[in-house]
């Protein structure tokens, strides 16, 4: 419990200017006697400090809404300022939450599903944090035939909070507690492993319905639930409104709305035979079978892919298991009425009569996607376990990758995982290593393998719910609950998924090198700053790197298997350099700290660096300055570089200072990267491009959303090209590059040299032992 000497607020609304850069949902507090100071000046302005922050905000007591400090701890264990203003309209869950205690029997949620256990645990999971106050998380040991259901032993972030079996320790917010004992207007939540739905379930807030006029029936999501009058009321925001127009909201009676369910409903089925009939049928059932792309109408035009096909108990039709495109239309996780008939992620799938599905008819080459399957027992069709794909190679790239609907398709401000899946796995195995490391998050690895590298490796596309699927697990493993619909870096999402979920080991070990003591420390990615002192205007990525290394005192500690530079830039708008022309090799061996340097005038191994000689261009446009012991001398005798201090190297075993006075003329080896992805922003959008073979001209360019189809019901159109221009330019001579013009450049040559945000290298021969 943290101190009582401060008292604690919640930023109800966003305040205005000059403060607009905080956000409602913020914890902020203030010191007991100085809020005492404060009020006796009967004043409405309050300072505050905002957690995560260090300057006193002075903000309007009418935006505060006040907090004990239980809440206030509890609340900060949601992660979204949403989540906090959503959980603060419930002040009797907030009460229960404090009452909690050690050895309480409670039900958590976890994985979409309800689990009951014991507390074990009450607090905090950071292990050190200069806040008053931090997030207070509950600690559970699930109990009973929930054990081996959770997620950890107690364990978090290496650190155990209390001891349980493996795998029946789950650790959650308030918002997914509840006591054992509570008696909600609702019965706790109940497994999402049985999918039947009864006509007696509670109708509550964002619940799918189908509302009834005196004509027509209609579909919409539960706003709110009224009294008027002694009638209860429902505030429907509808899918459609009455002109046949997206959106609407109506007020509706309760007795004239039915909560939306599976198949078990005379109304919904004879509902779907209708609705089939008013396209005309349907037709080529009989080419449907288990990895069809389909299509039928509910309360739109869905569509999904079939994963499995049979009959349901008490239903005499054929049925199919489709995991849907739009997740929002399904409700189960392939599992009806306790049974599992095919997997796929919670609240995409959906069974339908097979008799109301026909093929998918949006794109003539892509109408049907075939998995190995065969028949069980009963007849019915099973998926095999698909195999693991290879990168495309180079001669199968043109007729398998190239086109329109090729590539991975967009779909809600996802361009920037697009093209980073795109880039790293498309034509590449460097980071193959991510699809096959040994994880607890088994879910998300196993949707980045079946879902999205191997269908795009094996059939060149790659659909956009298979993304968003992706997304919705980052989502719901809390690591940010706005994946589904907010832009963010493709480095930000990398780093996620090397780092949090997948715990690759860090693909970059650095050496700072500015004190006595030699500092190591691992990254995966580099971001290039910049000092002011350059005298750079049309660089190469190889003096960037180099710039940013020598001006920051870094060093590679081992040649990397991956190396992946974000450029130096700020936000996405303001970009350091016009044009960045990428190094199609980039040389690492002068930024290796313990590797053997070759002199830069001679050639021959070097013994000294001098680090005042590195802006010097009359020996090397780039490259640190390594020199041998004659060639130092030399250049050291001109009366400008009389006064620099050159410092000598630390030569590899196998080396000798023999040899660096020229006896010995071997030439020590170099270490180059290869350049295979660059990812481009010009403003908000990103696009790739990849190198797919040995050629100067095997260049392709990949848009995840090069054209769209229709508005919000359509869907966008992914293209890959092949741009041979490219490569041309890269070869260029740098003169003549210097005078081109971006905008007369041929096809997207432009966007890649003057708007190339992330450059992606590779060691072949080091990915081999990583």
């Amino acid at each position: 419990m943290a101190s009582d000497d401060n008292i604690y607020f919640i930023i109800t609304a966003k305040p205005p200017s000059p403060h607009g850069y905080i956000k409602a949902g913020e914890i902020c507090y203030i010191n007991k006697q100085r809020y005492a100071r404060e009020k006796r000046n009967d004043t409405d302005i309050i300072p505050v400090v905002r957690i995560g922050g260090a300057y006193d905000e002075r903000l309007d007591k009418a935006l505060l809404n006040p907090l004990s400090c239980r809440s206030a701890e509890l609340l900060l264990a949601l992660e979204s300022n949403e989540q906090r203003l959503l959980a603060l309209n419930d002040p009797e869950a907030l009460e229960e939450a404090s009452n909690l205690s050690k050895d309480s029997q409670v039900y958590v949620e976890y994985k979409e599903q309800s689990f009951r256990g014991v507390i074990r645990y009450i607090g905090s999971l950071k292990p050190y944090s200069s806040e008053p106050i931090t997030g207070v998380f509950f600690g559970v040991e699930l109990q009973g035939e929930d054990k081996g259901k959770g997620q950890n032993d107690g364990s978090y972030s290496y650190k155990t909070y209390f001891k349980c079996p493996k795998n029946s320790g789950i650790f959650a917010p308030f918002t997914r507690i509840k006591p054992v004992d509570h008696k909600p207007s609702a019965p706790p939540l109940q497994s999402q492993s049985s999918l039947s739905m009864t006509s007696t379930d509670p109708l509550k807030a964002g619940d799918r319905v189908t509302f009834f006029d005196d004509k027509n029936t209609h579909h919409g999501m539960v706003m709110n639930i009224t009294d008027s009058k002694g009638c209860k009321m429902v505030l429907i925001s509808t899918d459609k409104d009455e002109d046949g127009k997206q959106g609407g909201e109506i007020m509706v009676p309760l007795d004239c709305v039915i909560k939306e369910e599976l198949l078990n409903k005379d109304e919904t089925e004879k509902m779907d035979t209708s609705q089939s009939a008013e396209i005309g049928g349907v037709t080529d059932c009989d080419e449907i079978t288990v990895g069809s792309l389909v299509q039928f109408l509910g309360k739109t035009l869905l569509y999904g892919i079939v994963h499995w096909i049979g009959y349901l108990p008490d239903h005499p039709e054929k049925i199919a298991g489709l995991e849907m495109e739009d997740s929002s239309a399904g409700v189960t996780d392939g599992t009806y009425k306790g049974k599992r008939y095919f997997n796929c992620p919670p609240f995409c799938g959906l069974f339908v009569k097979l008799s109301s599905c026909r093929p998918d008819d949006r794109f003539s080459g892509a109408r049907k996607k075939h998995f190995n399957g065969h028949s069980d027992l009963n007849g019915t069709c099973v998926t095999e376990e698909q195999e693991n794909v290879p990168p495309i190679r180079t001669e199968d790239v043109s007729k398998r990758l190239i086109g329109r609907m090729r590539g991975i398709q967009g779909h809600c401000n996802s361009c920037y995982m697009d093209s980073a899946l795109f880039s790293v796995f498309s034509c590449s195995s460097v980071l193959d290593s991510l699809l096959f490391k040994s994880t607890e998050h088994d879910t998300i690895q196993s949707i980045l393998l079946k879902n999205i590298v191997n269908p795009l490796r094996k059939n060149g596309f790659v659909s956009e719910r298979s993304v968003m699927n992706l997304r919705k697990q980052l989502q719901k493993r809390e690591h940010c609950p706005t994946y589904t619909t907010d832009e963010k870096d493709p480095e930000e999402f990398l780093s996620l998924i090397m780092q949090e979920i997948l715990f690759l080991d860090p693909l970059l070990k650095l050496c700072n090198q500015s004190g006595r003591i030699q500092k190591e420390q691992s990254c995966y990615y580099y971001q290039i700053f910049m000092d002011y002192n350059h005298h750079l205007v049309l660089p190469t990525v190889q003096q960037l790197l180099e710039h940013s290394f020598y001006s920051n005192s870094l060093k590679l500690a081992e040649v990397p298997a991956c190396l992946i530079l974000t450029m130096p830039r700020s936000g996405k708008s303001f970009k350091m350099f016009p044009k960045i022309i990428p190094s199609t090799e980039l040389d690492i061996t002068g930024l290796l700290v313990d590797g053997p340097q070759q002199c830069v005038l001679c050639g021959q191994l070097a013994d000294q660096e001098c680090a005042e000689c590195f802006r010097d261009t009359v020996f090397s446009d780039t490259g640190f300055k390594y020199f041998c012991v004659a060639c130092s001398n030399q250049v050291h005798s001109h009366q400008q570089r009389r006064c620099h201090k050159a410092s000598k190297l630390h030569l590899p075993q196998g080396f000798s200072c023999s040899q660096s006075s020229g006896s010995d003329r071997r030439t020590p080896p170099r270490e180059k990267l290869e350049l295979f992805a660059v990812l481009c922003i010009e403003t908000s959008h990103y696009v790739s491009f990849v190198k797919y073979g040995p050629r100067d001209t095997d260049w392709i360019f990949f848009d995840s959303m090069a054209d769209r189809v229709g508005e919000s019901d359509g869907y966008n159109i992914p293209e890959v090209r092949v741009c041979p221009e490219v490569g041309q330019y890269l070869h260029m001579p740098l003169a003549q590059l210097a005078n081109q013009v971006p905008r007369e450049m041929e096809g997207v040559a432009k966007r890649l040299f003057c708007d190339g945000y992330m450059y992606l290298y590779q060691s072949k021969s080091m990915s081999l032992y990583r």
